[in-house]
Parts: structure tokens; C-alpha cells; sequence
């Protein structure tokens, strides 16, 4: 009796977490990463930080400095639905090499990727970049373990001082190749520096089997190494908020999210810049 509540715990469980993922309106595979981006609603194909290692690989091209970036994101306050992940950013010559982890779930269902990825500049207003990912899914009970390789690119255009163009494609993939089916996702956004201390973005997601989700966000320097940043997706018509500081060497940045109706997600993340050029 004992172990039959524990299987039908498990299989509410994961199913809770699938429901979840889909109501919040994101790819599972594509990890969320930033407490910034988070704060701008993910408007964040087109900026160039540490966590272009997960949202447009092209960015890490303007990387300077050997830089290392922790995130954690709690879902709707629930424990089993948090995600962690960390990402090393090397600058190598003219190009930048990354490394990144992220971790989904817990003890009977979790998700975990590893990515190696590099950014490298084609001139000085076209940037690009591409990262292998490896996916792990592993559950208890009778679901089985399942193990997915892919790859991600993305292009960074600068037409202006202040205007950035960002287009990014996760597994270009086609299922019909695959056991196991994986979404494919290609997103689109521009940004602009209205003035120094203010950043505007939209950009839009086009996954497989989902409905085009339209993002925009800011970021407002309000006072000397200090953010404040908003944004608003189509997707559960969430809004969403976050601060930042620049304390050297760190940089610390919290964000929040709401659902209209499983609650709120919350975001802290920590960057290290180590060494500059």
C-alpha cells in the first residue's frame, strides 16, 4: 500500500511539473537563465552579458573578461519546480568560449544540460555564435531515462550605435530523426539605448506546438551602478520586475514574474567578473 502512494505520488508529481512548464508558456528544453532577463521578461536576445551563453550565443563575442555567473529561479515558490543553473565565460583570442550547467526538478524527476559554446565577431557590426547542448531527463517508477543532443546558433547585428538586432534558433532539428520529440524554437528581437541610462527591447518566440509569444521590456539606470528593469509577456499575460547592482568584482540582480494563475516566479543571480583585458 506504502509503495502504491509512493508511485502515484511520483506520477502526479511529474505530471504537476509537465502542466506546469506548459502553462507557464516556455520550452522546457530552454533554460531560464538571468535574474537581469528575467527581469525584462526574457527580452534578451539581442544582449550581450554572461547569460548569452543560454539566450543568444553571438553576444558572448563582446565578451572581455574571464567571467563566472551563478542563477536560481523559484517557480511559483515550489521547490520541485526550481532551476539552477551556472555558466564560465573564457574570451580566447577574438572569440569568447562558454560552458554552461542547468538543473530542473528534483529527487524523482529532473532535467540537466550541459552546453559548450563560442561567440565570435565577423566584423565590427555582425557578431555570431553556436553551442552543443546535452539534455538528461531522469524519474523514478516506470518512466524511463532519456538522453537528447542538439545544437543552438544565433546572429547579433549592430546597424547603429545604439540599435541591436539578435535572431536565435534552438535545435534546427527535424523530430522525424529522433526517438524522442524535442521543440524547436526561433526568436527574433530589437533593442535600443533611447539614452544613456535607458534600454528598450521587443522581441518574438516562435516554438513548435505553441502559440507566438510577443515580449518587451526596459532597463532604467537609475542611479550609478544601480537597475531597475520591467517587462511584459503575451504568455499568461505575465509582467514582470527586477533590480540590479554593480558591487565589484559582482554583480547581483533580482527578478519577478507573475501568472495569472499559479502565482509568482522569483529569479537572484550572481556574476563574477574575474580578470579584464
Amino acid at each position: 500500500m506504502k509503495q502504491l502512494f509512493s508511485l502515484q505520488k511520483i506520477s502526479v508529481s511529474i505530471v504537476f511539473v509537465i502542466l506546469s512548464l506548459n502553462s507557464f508558456g516556455g520550452d522546457p528544453y530552454r533554460s531560464a537563465a538571468g535574474a537581469r532577463q528575467a527581469g525584462m521578461a526574457y527580452v534578451c536576445v539581442m544582449n550581450c552579458d554572461l547569460w548569452s551563453s543560454f539566450h543568444n550565443q553571438a553576444g558572448l563575442a563582446f565578451n572581455n573578461s574571464l567571467s563566472l555567473g551563478f542563477n536560481y529561479e523559484s517557480r511559483f515558490s515550489i521547490k520541485e519546480l526550481g532551476t539552477r543553473t551556472a555558466a564560465i565565460i573564457i574570451p580566447a583570442g577574438r572569440a569568447s568560449i562558454g560552458a554552461v550547467y542547468s538543473h530542473f526538478g528534483y529527487s524523482d524527476f529532473r532535467r540537466q544540460m550541459v552546453g559548450v559554446a563560442c561567440g565570435l565577431p565577423l566584423s565590427g557590426k555582425i557578431a555570431a555564435g553556436v553551442q552543443i547542448d546535452y539534455f538528461s531527463e531522469r524519474s523514478t517508477g516506470e518512466y524511463s531515462n532519456n538522453q537528447l543532443l542538439t545544437f543552438e546558433a544565433g546572429i547579433l547585428v549592430s546597424p547603429s550605435e545604439n540599435v541591436r538586432v539578435g535572431i536565435h534558433l534552438f535545435n534546427p532539428i527535424p523530430n522525424s530523426i529522433r526517438k524522442i520529440e524535442m521543440p524547436s524554437c526561433l526568436q527574433v528581437g530589437a533593442g535600443v539605448n533611447l539614452s544613456k541610462e535607458l534600454f528598450a527591447g521587443i522581441e518574438a518566440d516562435m516554438t513548435t506546438g505553441q502559440k507566438l509569444v510577443i515580449r518587451t521590456g526596459f532597463e532604467y539606470e537609475a542611479a550609478e551602478r544601480f537597475w531597475l528593469r520591467g517587462g511584459f509577456s503575451t504568455a499568461n499575460s505575465s509582467f514582470s520586475f527586477g533590480l540590479g547592482c554593480h558591487a565589484k568584482p559582482a554583480l547581483i540582480d533580482i527578478a519577478f514574474s507573475t501568472h495569472e494563475k499559479l502565482g509568482i516566479t522569483s529569479s537572484i543571480s550572481i556574476i563574477f567578473n574575474m580578470k579584464s583585458h
